[in-house]
């Protein structure tokens, strides 16, 4: 997909943070894995990438319920899943995603308006932010907790460009799965997506552009235009 994303009346670029920035699909996976684990079923990485990669954990946990029949409800694994990642965040910071940082310092110094606008928590972006030195680069944050209706509703990126006070098509966002391209897309943004080895499989044929790393991303709209 050669489209460019980014235009000439661009001025703000809005990060997804789970799987755009930050390595964590694979602690979410083993987390949710221990969880349903207790309930004696097992999580497969097939159904993880399938039907849970990039959704929000309230939406993860009806999933879970219903798909394996267990005897709880969702609401008390929402819970668990909660308090397992704050435990893991009170030890340590996400993995960045390669070129992450990179990235970030390269659309900042190209002039851009920068924001993350997640359906994650806002702990683990300020986590983030502070443990990477990021912070300073980042306009806004828009998490799970500040809205309603999180991804897929456009509402997080609505809320974002209030916020920012800035139009639809001044605006680009970066996802990694077609839940976070579909809150883009329905809140009018052009979205370029880079898909992670857990939403590979993901539909992504209406993303504006599309690109194998972040790094690819950067060289051929922010640096090299």
């Amino acid at each position: 997909m050669a489209n460019s994303s980014v235009s000439k009346n661009t001025t703000t670029l809005l990060f997804d943070h789970d799987g755009t920035l930050i390595n964590s699909e694979h602690v979410h996976f083993t987390l949710w894995q221990e969880i349903v684990a207790g309930y004696g079923a097992e999580l497969t990485d097939e159904f993880y990438c399938k039907v849970m990669a990039g959704i929000p954990v309230k939406q993860n946990a009806k999933d879970v319920v219903k798909h394996f029949s267990l005897d709880a409800v969702p609401e008390q694994l929402a819970k668990k899943k909660h308090d397992k990642i704050e435990e893991y965040l009170l030890q340590q910071a996400f993995p960045l995603m390669p070129y992450a940082a990179e990235t970030i310092k390269a659309c900042a110094e190209a002039g851009y308006t920068l924001g993350i606008v997640t359906g994650g928590s806002t702990l683990s972006v300020e986590k983030t932010l502070t443990s990477y030195g990021l912070a300073q680069y980042i306009s806004c944050v828009v998490a799970v907790e500040d809205v309603t209706h999180s991804k897929p509703a456009p509402d997080c990126y609505q809320l974002a460009m209030k916020k920012l006070g800035v139009s639809p098509g001044e605006c680009i966002a970066i996802e990694d799965t077609y839940t976070g391209m579909q809150s883009a897309l329905s809140a009018e943004l052009a979205c370029v997506v880079v898909p992670t080895t857990q939403s590979a499989i993901h539909d992504f044929t209406k993303a504006t552009s599309r690109y194998e790393s972040l790094q690819l991303w950067v060289e051929q709209e922010i640096t090299g235009r």
